[in-house]
């Protein structure tokens, strides 16, 4: 299995559960007890799944275990092998846009990745997901500032169900493709010149540049909480945004790397979790590929974090 090697894995302690799918992952590896086959939170499960998040849909290498979740790669399969496995399988019911892989896929896997000698199909997700921050081209601290009109934003987490989504899109004034395509994005950043931040002086909001890998809600509120130790960019009290926070980074045209946001920030985070819970289940994100907020599970495949801070 040279492709386990491509990804740094011991290709004798490692294989492929070719009978995992993403539906069966909560049970197994969130709540622990589902499944008698987990023996301890040290092994590991590997699994492809095609990730339809945004368009084109994409091929995954998956590495789970208990609290844990991890892509390892992308498969650089026919587009046509991935589009027809989700046609058969119809539209996703929890907005997930998380599939399990066909026969047709299984059978193009074992021939041209899993017993191939050649690994150039296999491409490492942090290999990709490499980036480096540069110049922001945003003004600085010490920049004279235009008269700027302030924006009040819920900052308290929030519980609500989907038929409430755009009467708060609406109240919040914020541009959303979807339910208010006709909302403000008129946010004023300032580069905070330290290669990390910026911040919002319409909201009062310092933002993170970067974020997180993708994973679970549990591991993202661990990786929150390392940031707060850490005094990430010399602060404490960083936190996931409510989603009104998290919308109103959304500009009207999308940047060079195809999101709705100022190149400022990294475009390895392309949705991003929100403090708000869905009633009855599941988080509130907001995507930045189609400027959009939605909904998903926060365990698989998870999802982005980008922290914000508020100033007085």
């Amino acid at each position: 299995m040279d492709f386990f090697k491509k990804l740094n894995l011991d290709p004798t302690q490692v294989s492929i559960d070719w009978d995992l799918q993403p539906a069966d992952t909560f049970g197994m590896f969130e709540s622990w007890g589902g499944k008698e086959r987990v023996k301890n939170k040290n092994e590991r499960f590997y699994y492809f799944y095609i990730d339809n998040w945004q368009p084109p849909a994409r091929l995954l290498l998956m590495e789970r275990g208990i609290k844990y979740a991890r892509i390892l790669a992308r498969i650089k399969a026919p587009q046509e092998l991935i589009d027809s496995c989700i046609i058969g399988q119809g539209k996703s019911t929890t907005l997930d846009a998380s599939y399990a892989i066909d026969d047709a896929i299984k059978h193009w896997l074992l021939k041209n990745v899993v017993d191939s000698d050649d690994a150039s199909l296999v491409m490492p997700i942090k290999a990709e997901a490499e980036e480096v921050l540069r110049e922001t081209g945003l003004p600085g601290p010490a920049d004279p500032l235009p008269k700027l009109h302030l924006r009040a934003l819920r900052s308290k987490p929030l519980d609500f169900k989907e038929d409430e989504v755009e009467h708060l899109v609406r109240i919040a004034g914020l541009f959303e493709r979807r339910y208010n395509p006709d909302g403000k994005a008129d946010g004023y950043l300032v580069d905070n010149e330290d290669g990390l931040t910026v911040t919002d002086l319409t909201t009062k909001l310092m933002w993170q540049r970067g974020g997180s890998e993708i994973n679970s809600i549990r591991a993202i509120q661990n990786w929150i909480g390392g940031l707060n130790r850490e005094n990430f960019a010399g602060f404490t009290g960083w936190r996931l945004p409510t989603f009104e926070e998290a919308l109103s980074l959304a500009v009207k045209t999308k940047n060079s790397q195809e999101l709705y946001v100022h190149p400022c920030f990294s475009a390895a985070q392309p949705f991003v979790f929100t403090s708000d819970k869905r009633n009855p289940g599941g988080h509130w994100f907001i995507d930045y590929a189609q400027a959009r907020v939605f909904w998903a599970s926060g365990f698989n495949p998870g999802g982005f974090g980008r922290v914000c801070r508020s100033i007085s």
